[in-house]
Formats: C-alpha cells, sequence, structure tokens
C-alpha cells in the first residue's frame, strides 16, 4: 500500500519535476519506506512506498516494463496475484520481481483495463501508456483505496488524498458550495463531489483513460453491487457452511504479506471472526481494541465500551492484545492533527479510528479490520424498513431520503447557509439521493426489493464513506487497512442470500438514532435481529455473547461530552467571532442549533462533530 499522485500536461507540454516532487512530498506519511519519481514529457508520476509485499528495490514504483512503454504507480493490494502470475507465466510473460505490482502491470498488458475484473484486492492505480500518449487509471470495486482527481485549465491530476493535489499552484483549495450542501445534508458525498472545488473522486468500480489529444476523461463502469436473491442459495445449514468456507478463505488471502499482520478486534462479531480466522493461522496474533472512559456518560452511551468482550475473544483466540482508552479531552487533543490528514469532512465520528490506528501501527504494518459485514448481511435492521411503501418509487425515495437526512433538513439550509446560499440553491440534493438509485427502482415489487434496494443504496454511500475514512486515518500512521468482507468470493455470494436469511421481521416504527428519547435506547440496547446468517455462522468460532449481542457501532459517547467536559472545547471552536465556519454558515443558527443540544432538545452530536471536522478542515473558506 502506497500514496500515489500523477500529472498530465493536456497542452502537450513537459511536466515540471519540482511539481510532481511536491505532490509526493505531500503523501510522505502513506509511504515511508521510500519515494520514487517518473517524469517524461507531458506526463509526471510520484509515489510513496509502504513496503509490505516484495521488500526488495526491485519492487520500488514508479515500476515500467523492460520496453519502457508502460509505466504504473499502484496502492493496494492484489490478493490473488499469485493465482494471476502463474497464468500470466503460462501464457508467457516473465517476471523481474516477486511483487503483485509487477503483475498488475503484466495483467494490463496482456488483457487490457478489463484486466480489473479478474482482480480480488484492493487498489487505485494509473498506467501511462508511452506509445499511445494514453493514461489510464482504475479504482478497486468498492473503493477501498481512494482516488482523487482535478481537471482544469489544460491540466489532469490525480492522486490518493486531495493535500497532494492542492500542493499544485493550478489546483486551488477553496471550498465547493455545492459539496457543502452535499456533506451538511448527508454526513457524506454520495455523488463524486468533495469539499474542494473542482477535486472530485473517481468512482468505484471504475476504469478509466485520458490523453493529450482526447483532452477529457472518459470513465467506463465494470462492476456495481448487485442485491438479487438466488432461491437456489440451500437450506440454512448448507448456506451456513458455505460462508464458513467463504469467510475462512477470505481471511486467508488477505493474510499474504512480508510484514507482520495484525487485527482489529472492537468486540462486535465482524472483527471477531475476522481476528478467530487469522488466529488459527498466525500464532500470536496481535490484537488492537478502543474502549472509552464512560464515567459521565448516559443513557445508550454507557453500552458503548466493548473492551470486556474483546478481552474475552483475546483470550479465547491467545492474541497478543493491546488496548487503549480514550476520554473526553481526547478528541480536543487530536483534531487539527486528523483534519490535516482527513483534509476534508467523511461520514461518521472518526477520532477514535484514528487513535487505534496510531496503537496498531507501533506493532504492525498491515491490520485486518471487520469493515463491511454490517452492510453485506443487513446489520442496521431499523433503517432498511424506514422506506418501505407500497406507493410508487418516488414516495419510496421520499421516505428514505427523509431519514438520510443526518444533519440539516432542507427546509434549513437557506438560513443555516446565508453567506452563501446563492451558490448553494441549485443544488437538489432529493435528485442526488435519488441518482445513487440507478436502475434499481425497477425492482421494488416485494419487501425483499425495499431491502435489498436499501443494502445496494448503503454499500455504494454509506461503506464507501466509511472506506475512505479507514483509509485515511490507517495511512496517517504508515498502516495498512485490510476488509476480508469485502472479498469477491464473499462479497458476490452474499448479494444472493435471501433477505429472511438476514433480517428478522420487520419493525413498524420508525427508529430514528440522532433522536433523543429512551425508546431509541431501548431498541439500540435490545435488537439484534440483523446478520441472523452471518451469526448463526460464526457460532462456531465465537463465544454467544458476541453472536447473540445487538448491533453496536464504534463511537464514543460524545452527546454527553459534548453536553459536559467537551462543552467548552465546542463553544472555543464553533462560536467564537472569528470561527472559520461564519464565513460560509450564519452564526446564529450555529448557535441555535448547539443550544439544542445543550438544554436536551435534540441529539445533535452527529453536527456538532460535523461541524467541529469543517473547522479544522485545509481548505480557503472564502469563495
Amino acid at each position: 500500500m502506497c500514496g500515489i499522485a500523477g500529472l498530465l500536461k493536456l497542452d502537450g507540454s513537459t511536466v515540471d519535476p519540482m511539481a510532481v516532487d511536491r505532490m509526493g512530498r505531500a503523501l510522505a506519511h502513506r509511504g515511508p519506506d521510500g519515494e520514487g519519481r517518473y517524469v517524461e514529457g507531458p506526463i509526471g508520476f510520484a509515489h510513496r512506498r509502504l513496503a509490505i509485499i516484495d521488500l526488495t528495490p526491485a519492487a520500488a514504483q514508479p515500476f515500467s516494463d523492460p520496453s519502457g512503454r508502460f509505466t504504473v504507480v499502484y496502492n493496494g493490494e492484489l490478493y490473488n496475484y499469485r493465482e494471476l502470475r502463474r497464468e500470466l507465466i503460462s501464457l508467457g510473460r516473465v517476471f523481474r520481481t516477486a511483487s503483485d505490482t509487477e503483475v498488475l502491470l503484466e495483467a494490463f498488458k496482456q488483457w487490457g483495463p478489463g484486466a480489473v475484473q479478474r482482480f480480488n484486492g484492493m487498489f487505485a492505480f494509473a498506467i501511462w501508456d508511452r506509445a499511445q500518449r494514453r493514461l489510464f487509471l482504475a479504482r478497486d470495486r468498492y473503493g477501498v483505496k481512494p482516488l482523487y482527481t482535478f481537471h482544469k485549465g489544460g491540466e489532469f491530476l490525480f492522486a490518493s488524498e486531495p493535500v497532494a493535489i492542492t500542493q499544485h499552484a493550478n489546483a486551488g483549495s477553496g471550498l465547493a458550495v455545492d459539496g457543502l450542501v452535499e456533506y451538511l445534508t448527508f454526513q457524506n458525498f454520495f455523488s463524486d463531489r468533495t469539499i474542494y472545488r473542482d477535486v472530485r473522486m473517481f468512482p468505484a468500480g471504475c476504469w478509466g483513460s485520458i490523453s493529450p489529444e482526447q483532452g477529457e476523461l472518459v470513465v467506463n463502469r465494470y462492476w456495481d453491487f448487485n442485491f438479487v436473491e438466488q432461491h437456489e442459495v440451500g437450506s440454512e445449514a448448507e448456506t451456513c457452511e458455505r460462508l464458513r468456507l467463504l469467510l475462512n478463505q477470505a481471511v486467508s488471502r488477505q493474510l499474504v504479506s512480508d510484514v507482520e499482520v495484525g487485527a482489529y478486534l472492537s468486540g462486535g462479531i465482524d472483527s471477531g471472526c475476522v481476528t478467530a480466522l487469522a488466529a488459527r493461522q498466525l500464532p500470536y496474533l496481535k490484537s488492537f481494541t478502543c474502549g472509552f472512559d464512560l464515567h459521565s456518560a448516559n443513557g445508550i452511551e454507557v453500552a458503548f465500551d466493548e473492551r470486556e468482550r474483546a478481552e474475552h475473544m483475546s483470550y479465547l483466540y491467545k492474541t497478543e492484545h493491546y488496548e487503549m482508552v480514550l476520554k473526553s479531552g481526547d478528541m480536543e487533543r487530536v483534531m487539527p492533527k486528523l483534519m490535516r490528514h482527513m483534509g476534508e469532512p467523511r461520514v461518521g465520528q472518526s477520532y477514535p479510528n484514528y487513535y487505534v490506528a496510531g496503537l496498531a501501527s507501533k506493532f504492525v504494518k498491515v491490520v485486518l479490520t471487520g469493515t463491511g459485514g454490517d452492510e453485506l448481511f443487513g446489520g442496521y435492521p431499523w433503517r432498511y424498513y424506514t422506506p418501505e411503501s407500497d406507493a410508487d418509487f418516488d414516495s419510496y425515495v421520499d421516505g428514505y431520503y427523509g431519514y438520510w437526512q443526518r444533519l440539516v433538513p432542507p427546509e434549513l439550509m437557506p438560513e443555516l447557509l446565508a453567506p452563501v446560499w446563492s451558490e448553494a440553491k441549485h443544488v437538489d440534493t432529493r435528485d442526488l439521493f435519488k441518482s445513487v438509485f440507478g436502475s434499481h427502482p425497477a425492482r421494488l415489487r416485494t419487501r425483499a426489493d425495499y431491502v435489498n434496494s436499501a443494502l445496494y443504496f448503503e454499500a455504494k454511500t454509506f461503506l464507501h464513506g466509511l472506506l475512505v475514512v479507514e483509509d485515511k486515518l490507517s495511512m496517517a500512521h504508515g498502516l495498512e487497512s485490510r476488509v476480508p468482507f469485502l472479498d469477491n468470493d464473499l462479497v458476490d455470494y452474499a448479494m444472493t442470500l435471501p433477505v429472511s436469511m438476514k433480517l428478522a421481521a420487520r419493525h413498524n416504527e420508525r427508529i430514528d438514532e440522532n433522536m433523543a428519547g429512551p425508546k431509541t435506547e431501548q431498541f439500540f440496547q435490545q435488537t439484534h435481529d440483523g446478520k441472523l446468517i452471518l451469526r448463526q455462522a460464526v457460532e462456531e468460532w465465537m463465544p454467544k455473547v458476541v453472536t447473540q449481542a445487538a448491533k453496536q457501532g464504534f463511537s464514543a459517547p460524545d452527546a454527553s461530552w459534548f453536553r459536559g467536559e467537551s462543552l467548552e472545547y465546542v463553544k472555543r471552536c464553533l462560536l467564537r467571532p472569528a470561527a472559520k465556519i461564519n464565513e460560509v454558515l450564519n452564526p446564529a443558527v450555529v448557535a441555535r442549533l448547539l443550544d439544542e443540544h445543550m438544554t436536551g432538545q435534540r441529539n445533535r452530536r452527529l453536527l456538532i462533530w460535523s461541524l467541529l471536522c469543517l473547522e479544522h478542515s485545509d481548505f480557503e473558506a472564502a469563495t
């Protein structure tokens, strides 16, 4: 895993090597093991290396084939690279290294851009074809590895993080007001927008090409999620057996490494089963947990600490276990550094992820995570039935759209964004929301159709946001995080499973995690009716206290801390006259929304966190 960046001059002029070096230096944290540069005519590549497979200098990047026609910069891992290597050798390809980088490049030479359909892994890469003067870009199926682009003024730039793009003189870091509207609606980006003007996210599951002669980036989709039930999946016992085989295969594949591999162990099902399977193959596997000081927590937040269950699983799996405990002041302490690496706000309250990645990086260079289990197997049951309707697709969209307004409802947006509303009022977030579904509306006929549509939506949006956050916060510490649940074979099988194997009977009332009140708290503490088949399958490896536990997110008790120990910090950041957000947000409305949280009228923890992220983000607020 590494950091990549590049610059293509569309007018055919020569790239300045110093410009490429600046982009590379901005990604130094992603690759502490080496750096490389390739500049020839209109193209320039920068690479920062985190050496995981083939640690020799021969595998350094940018990597060119013997003819010099093709050069690649690549971030990620191909878990099936050994199988691909054997196939390519049988086709006459010759290899000089033991790296997956060379396998990727030779696969591209053999099969063209269609090679991406053969890759089982996480990746973002760029290949320059010197003969055709064409740049190819690609990103993995799910978006585990990020890739940002900028196209303006006769230049095309790409990078693993926006910070490398904004280092370039012609790539401004001004605020994208349309991106701000999108983020403040969903606490996420459902389109390819970012918070930076003219910086876009290259879509997952796609490859694209651009050349000086072509002038425009042409993007082609090679894969998409497709949750459609297959009735021939077999009995529950057969399904459990198949799931166990696929889970074991996925973890085995992702243990490929020339450096030590560890695992996050949160106390839940997903990280627990990954750790259990990894520990079977790696004696004295190192595991890592982050917990919270809950002395000032109340309500549902008193259950946020999962250290006890994690310690129990560590005992069962005989891991070498490390844990840390976060207190309210730890958020304040880390925010400037965290947002320097995040660059822009993204989904979730992520500072605990930053801390636990820092802990893991002290002991290993690779860590396995449980991300993806919820999105594949129905881990958020209270969300899937919210939009169910017997009416048409637009009614379905209205119900679900209302639920996913996680921060600010549309009717409040003009008042909150008063300083920039003239530039923002054209953004239609409902149409943006609807566009995520693509052609899926045609399937909305049964209860299962509605749930599978919701699973599709969350995999495309919520999961993608989590993956972007995970990448940035692990790579901030030079740590590679891997996602066994997003193994191709496991994903392909999970998408075919009947909804009845994933979820129990529907809930007839809406549960809103952002609303305060005992009903919501009781629901979160008691419900365990999601991921049914996964719970059943992993009982062979895990204690029932874990497999039958209610769903619990990895979140600090910030709702309480924002009213208590962190209150002065929140006020100091967001209510001071010189606050950065005041250039784009109405201070009076911000104060009113904060007061609703402080007085207990509403749980605004997600909004407060998001405003803190905006205040610390690295963009130019002036529009």
